[in-house]
């Protein structure tokens, strides 16, 4: 029997807000019923989005990256861009990210975000983009000058996997501007929604194993192993919080 080494790989979506299938309005207005600002505080239907996120094969626990500078007024969980009707060429993901590498069984992967320091203009961008014509240039993140003097972060996300199901995550953070500066590193683990649909049994079940329902046998559990070579301190997981079943 083959290991299952495709059980875990990076199957999370970049966006899931604005998507058709996430769409119940009466008039089919799929950008407006699901916006950006609405994702943080709605439950999806049909999938999860990230940043440099991975999940299992059918998107049941979802791990992903989520960033705060210390000025945004929401947290970075997850890629802003444009909608359809907000961009002036149409919708336009306005953040700066790369798939460095990946393997054909998902052992090793990489991927690097870059994350400025100052408040992320959300709204600028879609002001100066919905004001510019068809013709006109798009007004881009690094236009708003949020870049300037290199104050952003390399934020580089490596996972490797010593088997199928055991999986290391590492987060390097790399201050690129000229002052020190804060950053809150916050990986995220979480499960997809799967309660909507009356799957799960919310009043007889406790803990989290409510939220994943397969015959076959899902166990895990998860460490956080202390920064090295750093001046940082790490808050401990508790010991309740380290097994979910």
């Amino acid at each position: 029997m083959h290991a299952p080494w495709k059980r875990w790989g990076p199957y999370l979506a970049e966006r899931a807000w604005g998507t058709v299938r996430e769409d119940y309005s009466a008039d089919g207005n799929a950008w407006d019923h699901f916006s950006h600002d609405q994702a943080r505080s709605r439950a999806y239907r049909w999938g999860e989005d990230g940043i440099a996120g991975i999940s299992d094969e059918q998107q049941r626990l979802c791990l992903a990256l989520t960033l705060w500078n210390g000025a945004d007024p929401i947290l970075k969980e997850r890629f802003f861009g444009l909608t359809g009707h907000q961009g002036n060429h149409g919708e336009d993901v306005k953040e700066y990210y790369f798939y460095l590498d990946n393997t054909p069984t998902h052992s090793y992967m990489k991927a690097l975000y870059k994350y400025p320091q100052a408040a992320f203009p959300y709204a600028t961008l879609v002001a100066e983009n919905s004001r510019r014509g068809f013709h006109d240039d798009e007004y881009e993140l690094l236009d708003t000058g949020v870049f300037d003097d290199d104050r952003y972060w390399s934020v580089e996300v490596t996972y490797a996997k010593a088997d199928a199901t055991d999986i290391a995550m590492r987060v390097v953070a790399t201050n690129h501007g000229p002052d020190a500066a804060d950053l809150h590193v916050l990986p995220t683990l979480w499960f997809r929604n799967t309660w909507a649909w009356g799957d799960d049994d919310l009043a007889t079940n406790s803990g989290y194993q409510n939220r994943i329902t397969d015959d076959e046998k899902f166990e895990y559990w998860f460490y956080n192993d202390s920064c090295t070579h750093l001046d940082l301190e790490v808050e401990a997981i508790p010991d309740a919080w380290r097994t979910v079943f």
